[in-house]
């Protein structure tokens, strides 16, 4: 084909292309929700089906006392002997449940479970949030290769702002020094593509959810 004829059919192209009439487009509506809120009024079912999706162990708790047997249950199923639990107001539901915990740091390298609260749970996506502020700290949920979660369905929130909203009022503003999402089990692919858990942190993490809907 003739080098002058082709340079003339792009050209004439590119001049169609720019006399077709502009499609208006419309302005962006940045008011409206980025994520598509879940056709289920439970936030705690919507909460549940997230955090499993995320490789989470959730076991659901009708009651304290029901904690009690669950808990027990599942420290002796794996074979748990060296647990760490440095929260004072976990102590009595530790104590009831008649588990051995250690309240001190000694050994705490050896360390193959810690036991801590949460600040929040965020039903749209199943994750927890963990800070500073109590006495378990930075280690406890991030060193043992288990990290177990103790929290009630009044924590369950909808989302991620509703959860930060919540801490600043709890802590009038100052806030801790270390406020953290955790989704799921550690995990990381960075390795020839291939899920790993437990690589940076906890390979397993369990909640126990206590309902205490009928308290409020």
């Amino acid at each position: 084909m003739n080098p002058t004829r082709s340079r003339g059919i792009i050209l004439n192209k590119i001049k169609q292309a720019l006399s077709k009439k502009k499609t208006i487009l419309q302005e962006p509506n940045f008011s409206s929700p980025v994520f598509n809120k879940s056709s289920e009024t439970d936030l705690s079912i919507v909460f549940a089906e997230n955090f499993v999706k995320t490789k989470g162990e959730f076991i659901f708790c009708e009651s304290e006392t029901d904690f009690f047997h669950s808990f027990k249950t599942f420290i002796q199923k794996k074979e748990l002997t060296k647990v760490f639990a440095w929260e004072e107001k976990l102590y009595p539901l530790l104590t009831q449940a008649k588990i051995d915990f250690k309240k001190d740091e000694i050994n705490f390298t050896t360390a193959d479970t810690g036991i801590t609260t949460c600040e929040n749970l965020i039903a749209r996506t199943g994750s927890l949030i963990i800070s500073s502020s109590p006495r378990s700290g930075r280690r406890l949920s991030v060193f043992p290769p288990i990290h177990i979660v103790i929290a009630y369905t009044s924590q369950i929130v909808d989302d991620i702002e509703d959860g930060l909203a919540g801490m600043r009022a709890k802590y009038k503003g100052n806030l801790p020094s270390m406020i953290s999402l955790v989704t799921g089990p550690s995990r990381t692919a960075d390795i020839e593509k291939t899920l790993v858990l437990g690589a940076h942190g906890p390979k397993e993490l369990v909640l126990f959810l206590i309902d205490d809907s009928s308290q409020s």
